[in-house]
C-alpha cells in the first residue's frame, strides 16, 4: 500500500471516529439554543392563566354577594334574596351610614331625620315615617338566625349612595359612598386587566377597544403598568400602552344630606350648674343667684333616671323657673344616669325603642310641665355597648326639643381614645349645645395627686374637641372646686401585699373636694404657703400633718381669668361651671372680663 493510501485511510478512520462527536456537539448546539428561545417565550410571553372569579371574589356562590366599596374589593359580604341585595346592619352602619339604628331585642331598624324617625320592622314590606305608613315591593329588613340584613335599595333612600349589581358567573355589587371627579382612560385596542402588574400574574377580565376604564392611584411604582377598575367591578392592572384618551367622570349622589337646625344663642353663654339633692334643696336658688354675676343660663340636677325602662324620678320646682325666669335666667334642667348606677344600666335603657322612647316623652313633658328652657344631658356611664344607643337617645331627644324650642345640651368628658365613642362630630350635628367638662384631670379615685385641670390639660381638651365640634356649639366647664390630696404612708401589712415589682411611690392616696373659701381656710389652719406653678396655671400648696402629706392645685381668680380667657381665644360659645357655691363671689367679675 502506498503512502498516499495509507494517508487517505487515516483520514477516512479519523472522520468516522470524529463524525459521531461533531453530530452529538450540533444536537447539544440546536437543544440549547431551543431551551434558549423556549425560555426566551416562556419569560417575555404574556400568561395566558385566567383566575377563576370565585376565587378573586372570595365566594363560595349561591345567595352570597361579594361587595366593591369605593374602588376597593372588600371582606364584605351580603346576600342576594329575592332578587335584591341586602348587607348586614354592622356593614350599613360600618360602612354605609352610621345614622342607622338597629335595636335587636324589639327587631326594628331606624333612621333619625332631624324632624322624624323612620321605621322598618323584620319582615314587612310596610314602614313607617312619623305617622305615616308606606309599602316597597321588597322586604327593607330580613333576620337569618342571630344576623339582620338589609336591602340596599331602603339604605339609599336615607344615603348618598349608588350601586349596581352584577350577577354573571359571581353575584358582586359595586357601591359608591364617595363622590366627586375620578380620573378615566379608554381602551385603544383589546386588552387584558391582570390580578398584579405583571404579564405573569393571572388575567381578570377581557376589555374591549372602546371600553371606559376607572384609573386608580397607586402608592407603588409599577412600571408600564396602570391600577384600573373595570365597569363591572374587577380591579387590577392594564398594559399603559393599551389605554388611550384620558378624561374625567363626576360620580354624584342624588340624596341630599338632612340639615339639623339648631337653637343658638346670640350672647356667650355663662351658666352653672346647681347640685340639687332633694326637693328642700330647691329653696337655695335665691341665695345661689344673688350671689352670681352676670349669670345667663343655671342648670340644675333635677332628673335621675329611674328604672331601666325609661322612667324618671324629678325634683323640679316651678316657683324655682319662675324666680329664675324673672332674673332673666334660663333653666336647662339636668337629667343624669349616676344617682342608681348599681341597678340601672344605661344600655338596657338606650338600646331598646320602647324604652328610649318612653325617656324621651318622659323628659319632653318635664320640660313643657315646668316651662324649663333646656335639657342637660348628663349620662357619664356610657360604654362602647351603649354609645350607639346613647346616640340615637339624642337624635331622637333632639325631634321633640327641637319641635318645641328647648335647647339640648350633652356633657361630655374631655376627649381621649379611651371615650371616642361618644362620638362629639355626631354630637355636634344633632345638638344644639356641646358642654366638655374640662376637669377631673385627676380625679377621686385617682393613685396620684394632681391637678384638677391645668391650663395646658384644659386647652388640649378644647383643641381636641375643636376638630369634631364648631366653635360655636362648645362650651367648655371650669371646677370652682378643688380637690385636697392625702398621702399616706403604707402600713407594713400594705407593703406586704405588694407585688414585688411594685416600684411606685409606697404611699396611699386619697382625696377630698373643696370650695375655694374652704381649702384657703384648711391652709391658713396648716401654715401652708402657696407658690405660683406656671406649667398648672395655678398656685401649689403642701403640708404635712400626722405623718401625711397634703398637696393641693388650687382654683381661685388666676386660675379661672387663665381658663375663662380661652373662650375667647378660641370663640366657644361660653362657659359653665361646677357647682355653684363653691365660688368666691369675685369670680364672676373676673368670667365677666370674658363672656362679655
Amino acid at each position: 500500500m502506498t503512502a498516499k493510501k495509507r494517508r487517505r485511510k487515516r483520514r477516512t478512520q479519523v472522520n468516522r471516529r470524529v463524525a459521531p462527536v461533531l453530530a452529538a456537539m450540533m444536537l447539544i448546539v440546536v437543544v440549547l439554543i431551543g431551551v434558549f428561545i423556549s425560555f426566551l417565550i416562556e419569560k417575555y410571553s404574556p400568561s395566558k392563566e385566567r383566575m377563576a372569579w370565585t376565587e378573586y371574589y372570595s365566594t363560595q356562590g349561591g345567595d352570597e354577594v361579594s361587595v366593591i366599596l369605593n374602588n376597593e374589593l372588600t371582606d364584605i359580604k351580603g346576600r342576594m334574596i329575592d332578587g335584591e341585595v341586602y348587607v348586614t346592619t354592622d356593614t350599613v352602619y360600618d360602612y354605609l351610614n352610621p345614622r342607622f339604628y338597629w335595636d335587636q331585642a324589639e327587631n326594628l331598624f331606624l333612621y333619625t331625620t332631624p324632624t322624624e324617625v323612620i321605621t322598618a320592622a323584620v319582615g314587612s314590606s310596610t314602614y313607617t315615617v312619623g305617622s305615616q305608613s308606606y309599602t316597597e315591593s321588597y322586604v327593607p329588613v330580613k333576620v337569618d338566625g342571630d344576623t339582620a340584613y338589609v336591602a340596599l335599595a331602603y339604605v339609599q333612600k336615607y344615603t348618598g349612595l349608588q350601586y349596581e349589581v352584577m350577577t354573571d358567573e359571581v353575584n358582586r355589587v359595586n357601591i359608591i359612598t364617595e363622590f366627586g371627579t375620578v380620573d378615566t382612560a379608554v381602551a385603544k385596542k383589546d386588552a387584558q386587566v391582570r390580578y398584579r402588574a405583571g404579564i405573569k400574574s393571572p388575567i381578570l377580565t377581557d376589555v374591549e377597544k372602546g371600553d371606559v376604564l376607572y384609573v386608580l392611584p397607586e402608592e407603588e411604582d409599577i412600571g408600564d403598568w396602570t391600577k384600573v377598575q373595570t365597569k363591572d367591578g374587577f380591579i387590577g392592572y392594564i398594559r399603559s400602552r393599551s389605554l388611550g384618551e384620558k378624561g374625567q367622570e363626576t360620580l354624584t349622589s342624588n340624596y341630599e344630606e338632612p340639615v339639623y337646625t339648631n337653637i343658638t344663642k346670640d350672647y356667650t353663654i355663662n351658666m352653672a350648674w346647681h347640685q340639687v339633692t332633694n326637693s328642700d334643696a330647691n329653696s337655695k336658688v335665691l341665695e345661689m343667684i344673688a350671689d352670681t354675676k352676670g349669670l345667663t343660663t343655671i342648670s340644675p340636677t333635677w332628673f335621675f333616671l329611674s328604672d331601666n325602662e325609661g322612667n324618671i324620678e324629678s325634683l323640679a320646682s316651678q316657683s324655682y323657673v319662675n324666680y329664675c325666669h324673672q332674673n332673666g335666667i334660663e333653666v336647662w334642667g339636668l337629667v343624669e344616669d349616676i344617682k342608681y348606677k348599681d341597678s340601672i344600666v344605661d344600655y338596657e335603657i338606650l338600646s331598646r325603642t320602647s324604652s328610649r322612647q318612653r325617656l324621651v316623652n318622659n323628659l319632653i313633658a318635664k320640660a313643657i310641665e315646668y316651662d324649663l328652657d333646656g335639657l342637660n344631658i348628663d349620662f357619664e356611664y356610657i360604654n362602647s355597648d351603649s354609645s350607639k344607643a346613647f346616640l340615637q337617645f339624642l337624635r331622637e331627644l333632639s325631634i321633640r326639643c327641637r319641635q318645641n324650642g328647648i335647647v339640648l345640651s350633652v356633657d361630655n368628658y374631655r376627649p381621649a381614645d379611651h371615650n371616642e365613642f361618644y362620638n362629639l362630630e355626631e354630637q355636634g350635628k344633632v345638638v344644639d349645645y356641646v358642654i366638655l367638662m374640662g376637669y377631673d384631670e385627676h380625679y377621686a379615685g385617682s393613685e396620684v395627686a394632681g391637678s384638677v385641670a391645668s391650663i395646658n390639660w384644659v386647652r388640649e381638651g378644647i383643641e381636641r374637641a375643636l376638630e369634631q365640634v364648631p366653635a360655636e356649639k362648645l362650651i367648655n366647664a371650669v371646677p370652682f372646686f378643688t380637690r385636697l390630696w392625702e398621702e399616706r404612708p403604707l402600713t407594713e401589712e400594705e407593703l406586704a401585699e405588694l407585688p414585688s415589682t411594685d416600684t411606685s411611690t409606697q404611699v396611699k392616696v386619697s382625696s377630698k373636694a373643696y370650695g375655694m373659701d374652704a381649702i384657703d381656710q384648711v391652709l391658713e389652719t396648716n401654715g401652708a404657703e402657696k407658690t405660683w406653678d406656671e406649667n398648672a396655671g395655678q398656685y401649689y400648696a403642701e403640708y404635712t400633718a400626722d405623718g401625711n402629706t397634703y398637696k393641693v392645685w388650687l382654683e381661685e381668680e388666676d386660675s379661672i381669668a387663665l381658663k375663662a380667657s380661652l373662650i375667647k381665644e378660641y370663640n366657644l360659645a361660653g362657659i359653665s361651671a361646677w357647682k355653684l357655691g363653691f365660688e368666691r363671689q369675685n369670680i364672676w367679675d373676673i368670667i365677666l372680663r370674658y363672656v362679655n
